[in-house]
């Protein structure tokens, strides 16, 4: 069963090296992608399931024991992520390949789209099971170079200054993320997870305090939470459709996975911790706001995802394990509802041919689907009763409720972002959808990309997209269970020792 473990990180690097030899063969790559792809998804099923009724699933790599080897870890929260985080970057991958992003609409295919996108699967993968600090740092350099590579595929101004910033910023934020991996070495002795749980607790309280604000500046970067934000309005926009979604599905929900592991793991406290909870109120409000000042439908939706970070940083704020499990389960459909309303916006944009809401209009006509598609991600990330949005909101707001006046108070604020998320998601859909159709503009060249402009719009975009709105439909429908395993995956992560015992073994010290 430990070898299963490792599979979610192979294949994805298998395939990638299949991808480049079968370059010329647009074919070969795509069905390599997609297998690979489905069979991570699979094994990530398993791995829940062996997870959740056995315990933590660990492979030792090379044969070296921890806490002096490399070990992979499945528990509870890592393999629910993973598998949604896979079934997303499935629906993308078919999406993109739809879409003619990974050709650019030639007759041969790029020799870069889908290596690429496998290995930041890859890194994806390795993120969320790695047991060692210094892999997480491997496994985020995997994951920022593929995607230096995918958000900078295309030429023109406005692309060239968003990938700078964002590869600048990124750049900056691993730069950081070694000096941490470095301080907490000095320090401890150790970079393995499990280990660093029982050997921080023999640091000084100040000493401890400063690595568990590294770290949280490290991961506040990636996951763009407020003020550390400023770079992701500026940055997804402007990549390719289908990248953006994938960004906006992936990357920000494993920083905060990382925020996750190592402030439970490395920075456990006993109660609410103040600095956070004024971190995820300046990030849900911010980000709220700033999304109903946009007329940008990528950029509306890219304060959108800032804002919910915020709701996240609630949940690991209180520190309770139904707070823990409240945004792990958070997580799980923000990843999902994203990536969606990003996709979604792909379609809009094609048809009209324009990002501006204010010259958009008509499209509940024209393309009824659509609306639906639209309809469904836009409620659940609302909160909007019996979506899945709601389901972890609820979540949430019990935890809050149960910590304590301070945290109580932070969960109003949770519902009044929550109503400013329906406000500008409402904007959207009177700008879009309402009013009299405005005419698709012409397909001017079927070969190029054509990702705006058109009306045709061809039938795997759409299956890709309503796969997504099932994914997320299937959470709410599976509520019950789903939260009843991340309130287990909360106690087990604020416990910490079924981690350490499974890492380490019986009589860890």
């Amino acid at each position: 069963m430990t070898a299963l473990v490792t599979l979610p990180v192979l294949l994805p690097m298998l395939g990638a090296a299949i991808t480049v030899v079968g370059s010329r063969s647009a074919l070969l790559q795509r069905v390599v992608g997609v297998v690979v792809l489905a069979a991570v998804a699979g094994l990530a099923v398993v791995l829940l399931v062996l997870a959740d009724s056995r315990g933590p699933i660990v492979a030792e790599l090379g044969g070296w024991a921890a806490p002096v080897g490399i070990a992979l870890v499945a528990d509870r929260v890592s393999a629910l992520l993973l598998l949604v985080s896979t079934l997303v970057t499935l629906a993308v991958l078919i999406y993109a390949i739809d879409q003619r992003i990974a050709d650019y609409g030639r007759a041969t295919t790029s020799t870069t789209f889908h290596p690429m996108y496998l290995m930041l699967c890859a890194g994806v993968s390795l993120a969320y099971l790695t047991g060692d600090l210094f892999t997480l740092f491997v496994a985020f350099e995997v994951m920022l170079t593929a995607s230096y590579v995918l958000i900078t595929r295309r030429t023109g101004a406005s692309r060239i200054r968003a990938g700078m910033t964002y590869v600048t910023v990124s750049l900056m934020s691993s730069l950081l993320f070694l000096t941490a991996v470095a301080m907490v070495y000095a320090a401890t002795g150790t970079v393995n997870l499990a280990d660093l749980a029982g050997r921080v607790e023999q640091l000084p309280p100040g000493l401890r305090g400063v690595l568990a604000l590294m770290l949280l500046v490290v991961f506040g970067i990636k996951a763009a939470i407020v003020p550390l934000h400023f770079w992701l309005p500026d940055s997804y926009p402007n990549a390719p459709g289908p990248v953006a979604a994938l960004f906006a599905g992936l990357l920000t929900k494993v920083s905060f996975y990382a925020m996750l592991r190592t402030q439970t793991l490395v920075a456990p406290r006993d109660e609410p911790w103040t600095l956070l909870l004024v971190l995820a109120v300046a990030t849900m409000l911010v980000g709220a706001m700033g999304a109903v000042a946009q007329n940008d439908i990528n950029r509306l939706l890219s304060f959108l995802l800032v804002s919910h970070i915020g709701f996240m940083l609630f949940g690991l704020a209180v520190f309770s394990a139904a707070g823990v499990g409240g945004a792990a389960l958070y997580a799980a459909h923000h990843i999902t509802v994203l990536a969606t309303l990003f996709l979604v916006s792909g379609l809009i944009t094609r048809h009209t041919g324009t990002v501006a809401l204010d010259q958009m209009g008509g499209m509940l006509r024209s393309s009824p689907g659509l609306a639906v598609l639209f309809a469904i991600p836009a409620m659940t990330l609302a909160g909007i009763p019996p979506t899945a949005g709601f389901v972890a909101k609820f979540a949430l707001l019990q935890a809050g409720a149960a910590a304590g006046v301070a945290t109580a108070a932070v969960a109003g604020v949770v519902v009044l972002a929550s109503l400013l998320t329906l406000f500008a998601l409402v904007r959207v859909w009177v700008r879009v959808f309402w009013g009299e159709p405005k005419p698709a503009l012409p397909d001017a060249d079927p070969t190029d990309e054509a990702v705006v402009g058109t009306a045709r719009t061809a039938r795997p975009m759409y299956a890709a997209t309503a796969g997504l709105v099932a994914v997320s439909l299937a959470i709410a429908a599976f509520a019950g269970p789903l939260s009843a395993v991340t309130g287990r995956a909360g106690t087990d992560l604020l416990a910490r020792e079924p981690y350490r015992v499974a890492v380490l073994g019986e009589g860890a010290p």
